[in-house]
């Protein structure tokens, strides 16, 4: 619900969780009041609104030495204006001034939540969901409007903002920063918990705590990034995964951002998030407008897990979209690591036919399959078949997988090219490149400017001749190295620094296009593995590859670092072959598969390789992925030990109705001559009976005493223990009558 008290001239938005509150100051501005769990509503919350004389502040008012925006909590600050601190927003006008005043005019408060133009966003599929307050800021010296717009949902912890701009006057603007939200907090005690990482190793969990000064993650890389995620939590020192305050913010975009902890000297801590302002700048000319995109802040009282359990609830229904939002995924096979580049339509025919003995319902043809690709030095851009290695093209071998009885799934990669190439001999002038300077590679590949509609056409065209012309169900979209020297061939001097932002757009129309004319098609993203796993991609790809590390030891890490904020539904999860190829490890087929059910489940090696035994263990880890894989893709998910933090691995799902739940527990290193182990589980029913491993246990005793895990003791050897042991618990509920 959102309030209007018009006396105090104070909003409030909120439902049976949280409360948000923020009013009009007497400088026409917005003050933050408060933000955390649900407090009454009443009529003037002025006593939150603290002021004091401080030396050397620059004040508003002649006479008041308590009114300095530099020590207000405010909504959406701008820098110069009595305020020193980092702003939300800044514009550089004609004269070189960048001192700004957004004053309050009018506000309306809607049922529903709006579209964002041509960006990603969560949505509402019915009005009485969410309500939205949008509230209509001025600067009469530019003549330029500023819109903050604010989301509650219902029966979520969730507020959404973003910030839209616009240029009524008539001299030129030069946006040069604009945060998507700001909050100022009354003081420093938490610790900011960050996912941080690089390739292969992707979004592992850091703890800092907040100190005077700055703190920040970001990307300057042209993607959301394997090195930070476009996500930020800040949480009390006591809080845990099932209790305790912490906070959440998630921006739901691809590109560069920003996500920043300012402290000031006074203890208050300015959150900030938005797209990076490092080499933006938006000219905003007569009625041009600039949409910033949105972010995702979540409130729990009751811990991390809580947390991560509202963005999963919200990012699995309300953010991904199409047939697949609410189905289970198909079980694939990937030929990546179990070909590369050396396949023919025959091998390939020939693993499919495998897979299908196996009970595998979806086959995916990776890189190598276009143009005059071998390699990764040549090829990319010429999006037709092969015919030296598949003759009857992508048409003929889909079809013949699909007489088979399997799905058929292909890989793109439409955002790059080669030097080596048709398209980079007839387009050289469609990279991003800039002018008199040398181009570095990545895995000898360039980046096309799809910030040129021109480009984004061409290659939404190639690639629809293809679909058009053969069986596909599902499309994985690979990118495979960040952007340097970007600079566009088809922008002026003065836009260049739209580029990186308008390349993002240009993804999510190609996204678009895709998605709108293939809505049975399921979409997977992929980024060199992990570097574009945020919300922006879930927008548009219900899933995705969550690392190139395909080791199930590391993948631990990984996917407990992912579900901070990302649901099991969202991620690629597969079995791969032994040496694992990026670790080199030997892990046994069975903690392989443990490990993997916890996301959208496939393998990803040469099925005609395996042994019978290997074979006959397969058939039945897919036969027990279609029995659960609706729990595993679509239940609540519960950490329950963190790799970070010791040499245990255990997370749980719970189905909705609380029948049934299915324990995962890893261990990868054995230890000689342990004490007894109890593993105390969450979300289950107290008063239900559950069968489990042999045994009659309630719900409560589950909860409060745990199952038993020891797996070992001196000087015994029992089967199964060892290293990179693992365990699945299958938990049922038990009637009485039974």
């Amino acid at each position: 619900m959102i309030v209007f008290h018009e006396e105090s001239k104070t909003f409030h938005l909120y439902n049976n969780e949280i409360s948000y509150v923020f009013k009009i100051l007497k400088n026409n501005q917005l003050g933050q009041l408060y933000y955390g769990k649900r407090i009454h509503d009443r009529d003037n919350f002025d006593h939150l609104f603290e002021t004091s004389p401080r030396p050397m502040s620059s004040c508003s008012y002649e006479g008041d030495l308590t009114f300095s925006l530099e020590h207000i909590k405010q909504e959406y600050p701008v820098y110069g204006s009595g305020d020193l601190r980092h702003p939300a927003i800044d514009i550089t006008q004609e004269n070189g001034s960048h001192i700004l005043n957004f004053e309050y005019v009018n506000h309306q408060i809607i049922q529903g939540k709006p579209q964002l133009d041509h960006l990603p966003a969560t949505y509402v599929e019915k009005e009485n969901e969410a309500q939205t307050l949008i509230i209509t800021l001025y600067d009469d010296v530019i003549d330029t409007k500023l819109q903050l717009s604010y989301t509650i949902y219902h029966d979520l912890p969730v507020i959404t903002r973003n910030a839209f701009i616009i240029n009524e006057g008539k001299q030129k603007l030069r946006l040069n920063q604009m945060m998507s939200m700001s909050l100022d907090l009354p003081d420093q005690d938490y610790e900011m918990i960050e996912l941080t990482g690089s390739w292969a190793r992707e979004r592992s969990i850091k703890t800092r705590k907040l100190t005077e000064g700055i703190q920040s993650i970001y990307s300057l890389r042209g993607c959301s990034s394997h090195q930070f995620n476009p996500f930020i939590a800040l949480k009390r020192e006591n809080c845990k995964e099932t209790s305790g305050d912490v906070l959440g913010f998630s921006l739901v975009y691809s590109g560069n951002f920003l996500a920043q902890v300012e402290v000031d000297n006074y203890h208050v801590s300015r959150v900030s998030m938005g797209i990076h302002p490092h080499c933006f700048e938006y000219l905003l000319d007569h009625l041009d407008s600039f949409q910033s995109p949105e972010v995702v802040m979540v409130y729990s009282n009751q811990g991390l897990n809580k947390m991560s359990q509202t963005y999963h609830q919200l990012y699995q229904k309300r953010l991904a979209r199409g047939k697949y939002r609410d189905q289970v995924r198909p079980i694939l096979v990937n030929n990546w690591e179990g070909t590369y580049f050396d396949f023919n339509e025959d091998k390939i025919v020939s693993m499919a036919n495998t897979a299908k003995e196996l009970g595998i319902e979806l086959f995916v043809l990776d890189d190598g399959w276009f143009g005059n690709r071998n390699n990764d030095h040549q090829g990319l851009g010429d999006w037709f078949p092969n015919l030296d290695k598949l003759p009857h093209g992508i048409r003929g071998l889909s079809k013949r997988i699909h007489d088979l009885g399997l799905k058929f799934g292909l890989w793109f990669e439409p955002e790059m090219v080669n030097e080596d190439s048709n398209l980079y001999r007839n387009h050289p002038e469609w990279i991003l490149k800039t002018p008199h300077r040398k181009s570095c590679h990545g895995r000898n590949q360039y980046i096309l400017d799809f910030s040129n509609h021109e480009v984004v056409e061409y290659i939404a065209q190639a690639m629809m001749n293809v679909i058009d012309d053969s069986y596909i169900s599902y499309i994985k979209w690979d990118m495979n190295r960040c952007m340097s020297e970007v600079y566009s061939s088809t922008h002026d001097v003065s836009s260049q620094g739209r580029v990186m932002h308008e390349y993002i757009l240009g993804v999510y129309h190609l996204y678009d296009v895709l998605t709108t004319k293939y809505p049975d098609i399921l979409f997977e993203s992929c980024a060199s593995g992990g570097a574009r796993f945020d919300p922006g991609m879930l927008y548009y790809a219900p899933q995705c590859w969550t690392s190139d590390d395909t080791d199930a030891i590391e993948r631990l890490k990984i996917q407990y670092g992912t579900s901070l904020v990302y649901p099991l539904s969202s991620m690629g999860s597969h079995v791969s072959a032994i040496p694992n190829h990026q670790t080199f490890r030997n892990t046994p087929l069975e903690t392989r598969a443990n490990v993997a059910y916890f996301g959208t489940f496939g393998y990803e090696l040469d099925v005609n390789q395996l042994t019978f035994e290997e074979k006959e263990i397969i058939k039945k880890q897919i036969s027990f992925m279609k029995q659960y894989r609706s729990l595993f893709q679509f239940g609540t998910f519960y950490r329950l030990k963190s790799p970070f933090t010791s040499n245990e691995t255990a997370w749980m799902v719970v189905s909705h109705d609380k029948t049934q739940a299915i324990v995962g527990y890893y261990r990868p290193l054995q230890e000689v001559n342990v004490g007894y182990r109890r593993l105390p589980l969450l979300g289950l029913d107290e008063d239900k009976m559950y069968h489990v491993n042999g045994l009659d246990l309630y719900g409560d005793e589950l909860m409060n005493v745990g199952l038993i895990i020891s797996d070992s003791s001196c000087g015994e050897n029992k089967d199964g223990i060892g290293d990179y042991y693992s365990k699945l618990y299958i938990l049922k509920e038990r009637n009485e009558n039974e």
